[in-house]
């Protein structure tokens, strides 16, 4: 049987790394690439879409090319990427609901991987000590992505309850780590010198890039309907991160250090949103357990080995801008 994938998000960095990740894989026969721009350097193999899944086209152009699997890594993480947090909040939800009708039109659709992430738990004081994917938030997000992808899964269940045919996978991934992703998490880690919440130490998990490639390579091939918890294994804690970098951290009080986050979301250095000052205060740690049992997978890097990879690229030359995500 002829495998169409419709990827989703391919004019930034992990969309275009998958799409082109798919491209060289012999058991998938074509690949479609979509977003509301072109990638900055053609992707090999790839047939681009300039297309917004804002808009019903989306549905004309899965129809035409019989797609049988759809992957949605299109929603922004910062208002920056978008033009602004309105620009950012319709992209994310309108336009997953636009996808997902597409998705409900489409009779050869078989599968849909949405790549999600572990903030819809939110950070607070009254966390567990482990996040499971039953676990019912105690600070549910309130703003930004996190909200934004609070909304996505809503749909998502919706369209499920549509069509139960359907195998949806949904992956709620720590924060992406790794030699060229670019993020608010590694923006931060890259200040010279990184503010931290007096008084705190978050425990954090990351998740390396080419992990995150693999289980959503691995959902086209060997789908299993439900949601899971993505993060390499082990914890590290904020300090023991900001002394494997070799930089200096700044403690600071709470309210001092969100005044800091805004001015430097505001110049563009990093993103402080609520959401992450409330991460880098409290953290938050995956139960991976299901991923492993049900999905049959295993990320290569532990959570500090992903983030030593990271360290050992921004110890060499400069890297080249990669889109960010």
């Amino acid at each position: 049987m002829s495998r169409t994938v419709l990827v989703t998000g391919v004019s930034r960095y992990l969309g275009g790394r998958f799409a082109s990740q798919l491209a060289t894989d012999p058991r998938i026969d074509r690949v479609i690439g979509v977003d509301v721009i072109a990638p900055a350097v053609p992707i090999d193999g790839v047939d681009f879409v300039r297309a917004d899944i804002r808009s019903p086209v989306i549905a004309k152009v899965m129809a035409e090319a019989e797609v049988d699997t759809v992957v949605h890594m299109g929603v922004i993480a910062t208002p920056k990427q978008a033009g602004g947090r309105t620009a950012m909040k319709e992209i994310n939800v309108i336009g997953t609901m636009q996808l997902l009708a597409a998705c409900q039109r489409t009779p050869s659709l078989h599968r849909l991987i949405v790549k999600s992430t572990s903030s819809v738990y939110g950070a607070g004081p009254k966390d567990p000590a482990m996040f499971t994917e039953d676990t019912e938030p105690r600070h549910a997000p309130t703003s930004g992505w996190a909200k934004d992808s609070v909304e996505v899964e809503g749909y998502v269940r919706s369209l499920v309850r549509r069509r139960s045919e359907l195998c949806v996978t949904t992956f709620r991934f720590a924060n992406f780590i790794g030699p060229k992703v670019r993020t608010p998490m590694t923006a931060y880690f890259a200040l010279p010198v990184v503010p931290t919440v007096l008084g705190y130490d978050a425990r954090l998990q990351f998740i390396h890039e080419q992990d995150g490639l693999d289980v959503l390579t691995r959902a086209v091939h060997a789908p299993v309907p439900g949601v899971f918890n993505v993060a390499g294994t082990g914890v590290i804690t904020l300090s023991q991160a900001i002394r494997r970098e070799h930089k200096r951290a700044i403690p600071m009080p709470e309210m001092l250090f969100g005044a800091l986050g805004k001015n430097f979301s505001r110049s563009g250095i990093a993103d402080f949103s609520t959401e992450q000052i409330r991460f880098l205060t409290y953290g938050r740690v995956l139960d991976t357990s299901a991923l492993t049992r049900q999905f049959s997978f295993e990320p290569q890097y532990s959570s500090a080995e992903a983030f030593a990879d990271f360290v050992e690229a921004h110890q060499g030359p400069e890297r080249q801008g990669a889109p960010r995500e």
